[in-house]
């Protein structure tokens, strides 16, 4: 079974929160898995399977606590090649062209630096759904059936 590495960007806790109901999914389908709230590059390098789990805020942006990573991605380039990932983004459609933009901008660099996607980024709506957990999880147990070991 996989280690999956998730890797949370929050504001106000929502996407804590969901990090939480991931992780007890996914070791409940027999993996395991670490919820990383202040992540280094290192963390990222050293992860076989890859969970970014991301409101947004701002404009598009990503939360200060998994802003770091991204930059540090972004600045150094470091090949994730055939690294396993998927992406649950967070965010308002009232915010038009930078709805879920932390979600898509990790999705975008994850992709650039070569790692694997597995299935669809998930996008959750705030103004449609304001519990995001019954959103993700059907997308989570199907994202789980079609990871490599």
């Amino acid at each position: 079974m996989a280690h999956i590495s998730i890797f949370v960007g929050s504001v106000n806790g929502g996407a804590e929160r969901l990090s939480h109901d991931v992780a007890k999914t996914i070791e409940q389908a027999g993996h395991t898995a670490s919820t990383i709230t202040d992540a280094s590059l290192d963390d990222i390098k050293n992860a076989s399977h890859i969970l970014v789990v991301t409101s947004t805020t701002g404009q598009g942006d990503i939360p200060s606590n998994l802003a770091g990573l991204y930059f540090a991605m972004n600045s150094t380039f470091p090949m994730l090649t055939d690294k396993p990932f998927g992406i649950i983004a967070m965010g308002d459609r009232c915010y038009g062209d930078t709805f879920c933009g932390a979600g898509r901008s990790f999705d975008e660099l994850l992709r650039e630096l070569q790692a694997k996607p597995v299935g669809n980024r998930l996008e959750i709506d705030a103004c449609e759904d304001f519990e995001p957990w019954p959103v993700a999880e059907p997308w989570l147990k199907a994202w789980l059936e079609k990871l490599p070991a």
